[in-house]
């Protein structure tokens, strides 16, 4: 049987779709249920369902940027969106993150056993490519099913590459306009849905660089920008772009830039001040 878990905070909606459709006709089951986007990811991870419905309009939670996280971790998870969005950008979006189906409400149960039916046909499909992978006999006769998993390769990883530089295009923003602050890698974890050993891995495999690296640029980036008004010193530099102390913002600038930043205020930008001590 296939694992099915729903998410909407609107009991109504999860108490009717748990009831009204006959999950058995599918082979499927209702593994668990959640009312907000944080709960829906975790009882995700919990419990590795097949399928999942899911309302991309609840508090708290940037429905995109969830349906990233889901499709970049579990890039085989056959996902339906349900919502009473009306926004054909953000359904487009949405499909190509990687949703089977993308369906408004209120929806009926044609369009619901319609969206189901594709999506366990999508996961039967791909159980038996497997399958006929590991007994196919000569290579002749396998070229036209080698060339049909070839295809499907090619589209799934398109899909998990579009996810994933969404996700790491909302974490560079993040840290973009945090910079600033106490920033680790767990808060842009959090704001991404995804686990800080995930973030880690796409963010080193999209930059080529780990997140103390990305923070750290973004950070002196701005110092040089404060560098030019002589009446800051470095010291109120260093504490405005995030760093805990000047020791440790001037080793960074010196790896980064190649010199100091009294350095780079005197010799770059040609303003003479008194040097800092």
């Amino acid at each position: 049987m296939l694992k099915v878990v729903l998410i909407d905070d609107e009991p109504i909606i999860v108490e009717g779709l748990s009831r009204s459709v006959d999950w058995s006709k599918f082979q499927c089951r209702v593994v668990g249920t959640a009312n907000d986007g944080l709960n829906g990811k975790k009882l995700i991870e919990d419990v590795s369902p097949d399928l999942v419905f899911l309302d991309i309009c609840m508090p708290e939670i940037d429905g995109l940027s969830m349906i990233a996280a889901v499709k970049s971790q579990y890039p085989d998870l056959q996902v339906c969106v349900l919502t009473g969005y009306r926004d054909f950008d953000y359904a487009q979006t949405a499909i190509r993150l990687g949703v089977c189906r993308f369906l408004l409400k209120p929806s009926n149960m044609d369009e619901i056993e319609e969206a189901i039916h594709a999506m366990t046909e999508k996961i039967t499909d791909r159980r038996k490519n497997i399958g006929a992978d590991e007994s196919k006999g000569s290579t002749d006769e396998n070229k036209s099913v080698d060339e049909s998993h070839e295809c499907e390769a090619e589209e799934h990883e398109e899909l998990l590459s579009s996810a994933s530089s969404f996700i790491v295009k909302n974490a560079l923003e993040y840290i973009g306009e945090n910079f600033e602050k106490k920033l680790k890698l767990s808060d842009v974890a959090e704001k991404t849905y995804v686990s800080q050993w995930h973030l880690s891995k796409l963010l080193n495999k999209h930059t080529g660089r780990n997140f103390s690296e990305i923070l750290n640029s973004v950070r002196i980036e701005k110092a040089k920008e404060m560098l030019t008004d002589p009446s800051k010193r470095i010291g109120e530099i260093s504490d405005e772009v995030g760093f805990l102390d000047v020791a440790h913002f001037s080793k960074v600038f010196k790896r980064q830039i190649g010199m100091s930043a009294n350095s780079y205020r005197n010799e770059i930008l040609g303003i003479s001040i008194q040097k800092e001590e």
